[in-house]
């Protein structure tokens, strides 16, 4: 079974700050990196490592080819991303020392995806199979539609949130996954509990992730709901802690383990991720995971 990624793929310039830049100041940065990010390139590698095979679907300018390199050494299928004349999708992101972030997107080559491009990528998925999909990218409904004529089942996580432009998309989606910012701003509510509410009431049929942060993670579906709560650890940088969950909850379910022990698992994949500094750098493997519960149960 296949995780077909259609996803962004952005070159992170991470500036460590001491407060977030305020309108008219020139501030100086204590260090700079340039790293591989995205939130579709991050959940790739997370899949990849957690075990799951991955194929990511996107689009990089012909300058970053570096940027396959990275992803195929963590284990990422690459084919199916297009090389273009064109700028690479970015971020500029600042890091405060109390682990809190800020950060200004550009596409780039992450708008410029095709429907030709998406029907080569999945022209041998299989049914079962699984599309994963963002809203970083274009192509989101095509992406859909083309999976749905083949059987495959749809993971959503509609970040950045744009609630009327999600809302469309939810009829074809089999798995949505949401932050509780992102289900309240969805479901034009004020409390998790309401948002909760709103989409079992909006979407019966849907299966539903919501990270929580410090409180965790529940999973609803219809009459079932599972809560699970989060490890407590230092966090040092949060930028890929949701797209860690992500990759490490799916490949979990990939492998049909029960959702209980998917969601602890990519919880403890979350914990050590906000340990470490960058993006998909910061995205653990599988063995340390392993290690991390064994430590738990001590």
């Amino acid at each position: 079974m296949t995780v077909f990624n259609l996803g962004s793929i952005n070159l992170d310039h991470l500036y460590r700050v001491d407060h977030f830049v305020r309108p008219g100041e020139t501030l100086a940065s204590t260090d700079y990196r340039t790293l591989l990010g995205g939130k579709g390139a991050n959940q790739s590698i997370a899949l990849a490592r957690a075990g799951a095979a991955v194929k990511h679907i996107g689009a990089i300018g012909k300058a970053d080819a570096w940027v396959l390199e990275q992803l195929a050494d963590a284990g990422v299928q690459t084919d199916a991303i297009a090389q273009l004349d064109s700028a690479s999708g970015h971020a500029i992101i600042q890091l405060t020392a109390a682990a809190e972030n800020a950060i200004l997107i550009y596409a780039g080559t992450n708008h410029l995806l095709t429907g030709a491009q998406i029907d080569r990528a999945l022209a041998n998925a299989q049914a079962g199979d699984w599309l994963l999909l963002q809203q970083e990218t274009n192509a989101l409904s095509e992406a859909m539609t083309a999976a749905k004529q083949r059987g495959m089942r749809i993971a959503y996580n509609p970040a950045p949130m744009i609630a009327e432009a999600v809302k469309p998309l939810l009829g074809q989606v089999d798995l949505l996954i949401v932050n509780e910012v992102e289900a309240m701003d969805l479901t034009g509510t004020d409390s998790v509990a309401d948002a909760e509410a709103a989409l079992q009431r909006d979407y019966p049929d849907l299966r539903i992730l919501m990270t929580l942060g410090h409180a965790g993670v529940v999973y609803i579906h219809q009459a079932e709901r599972v809560s699970v709560p989060a490890f407590k650890v230092e966090a040092v940088d949060t930028t890929a802690a949701g797209d860690t969950f992500i990759g490490y909850c799916l490949a979990a379910l990939v492998a049909e383990l029960d959702i209980a022990t998917a969601l602890r698992r990519a919880n403890a994949a979350a914990a050590l991720c906000v340990t470490r500094l960058g993006a998909s750098v910061a995205i653990p493997e599988s063995a340390e995971v392993d290690a991390f519960l064994l430590q738990q149960q001590d």
